[in-house]
């Protein structure tokens, strides 16, 4: 069982007000929901206001861990306040062979990065720090932190998102003012929550219920409900790509700067949705048997969505880690022991992202 906190930041708040490089966010890089929170914090520009603490990849029997601290953590204290992290695979499009790679590596910013905030070796650690007494089963990512208090704020990914969508850290960052996005729009707020209350069960969720089933029936039943509603999503997004086409005929970068899942404007429904399907064909299609059909080859839509945002995009590009998401999956401690026991990382699909 997993505990969740759900507390927010404002400046009215009896604990928790906003200051500079007070709140930091701990999460992993292949964990989607993790993915959220940190395509959140890139999009709004708050990545100098609140810092990023990477956990190594694996999920061990004991959760998330974090590497050791270096003789001069100071040298490195920067790395905490860009898009990824400081982990320099982000920058890849493409993930590495990895045959060579245990579950003991300890590359400092490639495998995770070590705790500036509280010098902690484990997630556990931030837990039983916000509450000695802690007696839930899980801890889980991702966390928000407040390191004036140390305590939990948050742990729920939707909240987190609209907390730093909220404008509360304006003041703590070089960015201000209308050239930031608003990802939760108030004209389209209901929208988005409508969009969220299928697509969470049936696709963020539904992944994990057709893999993780513990026989056929089930399985096939959740795998057959997951592509009904990925076949929803592809209608959707065809016909917001035909209004566009109507409106801009050929100019192709047009309809594709309008080209989202609610219609003309980027949103937090994107935000979740990328961070499925960004995994659907790297991991999801083999790992957890979600192979009826590739989002590559059998969603044309949906797959002009995808590249569209990974290659133009920058915030997204530069949040996804190829490498972090296989083995985050494949060698975690549920995943080695009921999918993959002998935890063998495959080498395709290639490309892992198609070209635009």
């Amino acid at each position: 069982m997993s505990v969740s906190y759900r507390e927010t930041i404002s400046k009215d708040h009896p604990v928790f007000r906003p200051e500079k490089g007070r709140f930091y966010i701990y999460g992993a890089l292949g964990c989607p929901f993790t993915h959220r929170v940190i395509l959140a914090r890139a999009l709004k520009r708050l990545e100098t206001a609140v810092g990023l603490v990477v956990s190594h990849w694996e999920l061990d029997s004991k959760g998330a861990r974090f590497l050791p601290a270096p003789e001069h953590p100071e040298f490195d204290r920067e790395k905490f306040f860009t898009t990824a992290g400081g982990i320099v695979s982000a920058k890849l499009d493409e993930s590495e062979e990895l045959g060579d790679v245990d579950n003991n590596s300890a590359r400092l910013f490639v495998d995770g990065s070590f705790d500036p905030v509280e010098d902690i070796l484990r997630l556990s650690e931030l837990y039983h720090l916000n509450d000695p007494d802690y007696s839930g089963a899980k801890f889980t990512v991702p966390v928000l932190w407040d390191s004036k208090t140390r305590r939990i704020v948050n742990n729920e990914s939707g909240d987190i998102i609209r907390i730093l969508n909220s404008g509360v850290f304006d003041e703590n960052t070089e960015h201000k003012g209308a050239s930031v996005i608003d990802l939760v729009p108030r004209d389209l707020i209901h929208e988005i929550d409508e969009n969220i209350e299928w697509v969470h069960p049936n696709i963020n969720l539904g992944v994990y219920k057709a893999g993780l089933a513990d026989n056929t029936k089930i399985y096939e039943a959740e795998v057959k409900n997951l592509f009904e509603n990925l076949q929803k999503m592809e209608s959707i997004l065809k016909a917001t790509y035909k209004r566009l086409q109507e409106q801009y005929g050929k100019k192709q970068h047009k309809i594709l700067a309008k080209f989202f899942v609610l219609g003309q404007r980027l949103t937090e429904a994107d935000i979740r949705l990328y961070a499925t399907i960004i995994r659907f064909d790297v991991v999801y299609v083999q790992h957890l048997k979600c192979n009826l059909k590739t989002i590559k080859d059998g969603f044309l839509y949906l797959h002009l969505w995808l590249t569209n945002l990974y290659w133009n995009y920058g915030e997204f590009r530069s949040t996804t880690d190829f490498n972090h998401i296989k083995l985050f999956y494949v060698r975690t401690v549920t995943s080695k022991n009921r999918i993959n026991p002998l935890g063998i990382v495959p080498l395709g699909p290639k490309p892992d992202i198609a070209k635009l």
